[in-house]
């Protein structure tokens, strides 16, 4: 088992799945099959629960992420403040579509329901920075801080 994941659960001695899940991704750990067996033995549920719960929020990530996670909400109030300009933007600048990671794996990028920034739609975040009243200018600004 890999150390950070043991390291996680020692931890963890309430079961919380969802942050047992959250935390290993943070600690860049790709959530693998082997290692939701890993979780699921050590909480002694099955396989099937922690895959459940890692692939039903939209924070938690099945495939390998890269370095600096994107997500653009794409709920209601930042879909009328034209997220679509915003996710157009970021597919020129990095070269990605939705679901995609860069090459050099410095970047994946997600669409998401919601970040919580519904005031300053249309928004993104990157890791866990959020990013509103967004523009394709301020995203190619903001995307240079990161590359």
């Amino acid at each position: 088992m890999n150390p950070i994941v043991q390291e996680t659960l020692a931890h963890h001695k309430n079961g919380n799945l969802i942050s047992i899940l959250k935390e290993v991704q943070d600690n860049r750990i790709d959530l693998t099959k082997d290692v939701m067996m890993d979780i699921a033995r050590a909480e002694e549920v099955s396989f099937s629960e922690v895959y459940e719960i890692a692939t039903f929020y939209s924070f938690i990530s099945t495939s390998p992420l890269g370095k600096n996670v994107i997500r653009i909400c794409k709920s209601i109030p930042c879909f009328m403040k034209s997220s679509d300009v915003v996710i157009k933007a970021v597919e020129k600048e990095l070269g990605i579509k939705p679901g995609g990671i860069t090459a050099d794996k410095k970047f994946s990028f997600h669409l998401t329901n919601c970040i919580g920034a519904c005031d300053m739609a249309p928004a993104m975040m990157i890791n866990k920075k959020r990013y509103g009243n967004l523009t394709p200018e301020k995203v190619a600004q903001i995307l240079e801080e990161y590359k």
